[in-house]
């Protein structure tokens, strides 16, 4: 099955429920407001109620899809697995980066992703605070408006900047590492000329299936670390984004 979608309207979608949720939530949350789910895990208000209203709009944009989304799945985990049949799924972080959001900080970001059979069609990353919307579908470049997008063009290993948890020896070879608390602010940044590379050790859908696809479409190579191309499901390996494949090659070799 093809789904058929409007980007544009899907934008607006997701811009419709970071001004209504999302927004007005921002630096005036109460404690009330903000939960430990897990340890070292926080969700707030905002997170629930915009994957609520995104879910209701997306899925009537496209009937018969499903959801995935990170607040869904941890109530339900059992949502997960739609991603491992086929069909259409919606997949949603309502609020990516909940830590900074809940702290006042706004490195955050909304991130929609629409997977068919398993394959990532299209994704959006949307800053609200910038109000920066990329934009990608499948074999169509990534966008931001009127501007495509596109990775830094790759330049010696000392030269490079990245996004790595656990730096250990490749912090010596490169320019410069870190990472500062948001998925969707580093795949914004690793289109739009800041960031060469970035690494993650653990892969929710909802925090990648978008932005594999923006930064493929803006030129990117990425993989796995066994050196399979990302699906949007859960994996044991991790991936590694890179502006080439033989940037991509240099980088792993140092990544422990």
């Amino acid at each position: 099955m093809t789904a058929r979608f409007d980007a544009a309207v899907v934008a607006d979608i997701i811009r419709d429920a970071a001004t209504s949720e999302v927004m007005p939530r921002f630096q005036n949350l109460s404690a009330g407001q903000i939960r430990e789910k897990k340890p070292g895990q926080l969700v707030t208000e905002a997170d629930v109620a915009a994957e609520q209203v995104l879910s209701r709009r997306l899925l009537d944009l496209v009937p018969g899809a499903s959801v995935v989304g990170e607040e869904g799945v941890d109530a339900a985990p059992h949502l997960l697995h739609a991603l491992d049949h086929p069909g259409t799924v919606w997949i949603i972080d309502p609020v990516d980066g909940t830590a900074n959001f809940a702290k006042g900080n706004p490195r955050f970001g909304i991130i929609v992703a629409l997977a068919v059979n398993g394959e990532t069609v299209a994704g959006w990353i949307y800053d609200p605070v910038s109000q920066r919307m990329l934009i990608a579908e499948a074999g169509a470049g990534a966008w931001i408006g009127e501007e495509r997008l596109s990775v830094l063009p790759p330049t010696p290993l000392e030269r490079m900047t990245g996004s790595v948890k656990r730096t250990g020896r490749i912090a010596s070879q490169v320019a410069k590492v870190g990472r500062k608390g948001s998925a969707a602010h580093d795949y914004i940044d690793l289109v739009t000329g800041k960031l060469h590379f970035a690494h993650y050790a653990q892969l929710m859908p909802w925090d990648h299936a978008a932005g594999v696809l923006i930064h493929a479409e803006a030129g990117g190579y990425s993989r796995l670390l066994t050196n399979q191309p990302y699906r949007p499901v859960t994996s044991e390996s991790a991936l590694l984004l890179a502006p080439s494949e033989g940037a991509w090659a240099s980088l792993r070799f140092l990544i422990d």
